[in-house]
């Protein structure tokens, strides 16, 4: 069933992504990561087997089910979703990349527990650009000190930004909002350049990943468009 949805949406979903480069403008690699929130862990190696090596997950204690049904090393796993801090020592056991470093406690939190284990966590700074209350993340004002303040954290690196545009059709807000975030991110690595070990920006999902391409994202994050509602 998985392999058959992907082997129909993908090619699609691919080709919608190269001419939102072409559109955009701004040149390189754009990244699916695919999110199989919800669906089973079948769906999960299915897209592995399609070829897509970034897998995303919501939640710790779902992606137990699907790393033991892919293989921890099968693929790379970025949380996408609020950590609590609390499931943060879990988390560094099962995710490659913490795309959701939402405040300044979780990131000491996830340091701590870093250098406790003796690795490095890679993370995404998450941010708010939208205004939206609902929204977790960092304010725009709030960034730059923040990044000064982790790049003293020797067990987390920040790879760059990662947002969540309100959910509208209105191309002119999805618009604004992925561009002040592109230009918060060119802000940073003037600024605050050797606190950032990469330039990633994450956003855009599957109802708005085109025009967040156009904007300059390097990673999109789509579960809906690559394998259908979700079954929870």
């Amino acid at each position: 069933m998985w392999d058959s949805r992907l082997e129909e949406t993908l090619p699609a979903v691919r080709d919608r992504i190269g001419r939102a480069v072409e559109r955009g403008g701004w040149g390189g690699e754009v990244r699916i990561v695919a999110v199989t929130k919800g669906h089973p862990p079948d769906a999960a190696a299915a897209a592995v087997r399609a070829g897509l090596g970034l897998l995303g997950e919501n939640r710790v204690q779902e992606l137990g089910e699907k790393v033991g049904a892919v293989g921890r090393k099968a693929a790379e796993w970025h949380l996408i979703g609020h950590l609590q801090r609390n499931k943060a020592r879990q988390a560094l056991e099962l995710f490659d990349l913490i795309q959701s470093v939402d405040s300044p406690r979780l990131a000491r939190t996830l340091a701590a527990e870093a250098e406790r284990a003796g690795r490095v966590v890679r993370g995404l700074l998450q941010v708010n650009v939208s205004g939206e209350e609902t929204k977790g993340g960092y304010e725009g004002g709030e960034v730059v000190d923040a990044l000064g303040s982790m790049a003293e954290m020797s067990g987390l690196r920040i790879h760059g930004l990662m947002t969540m545009a309100p959910w509208t059709a209105e191309q002119a807000v999805l618009r604004r909002t992925f561009g002040a975030a592109r230009r918060l991110l060119e802000d940073c690595l003037r600024q605050v350049p050797a606190a950032l070990h990469g330039s990633e920006l994450s956003m855009g999902m599957s109802n708005d990943f085109e025009i967040a391409i156009e904007e300059g994202a390097t990673m999109v994050r789509l579960g809906t468009v690559l394998f259908g509602e979700r079954q929870t």
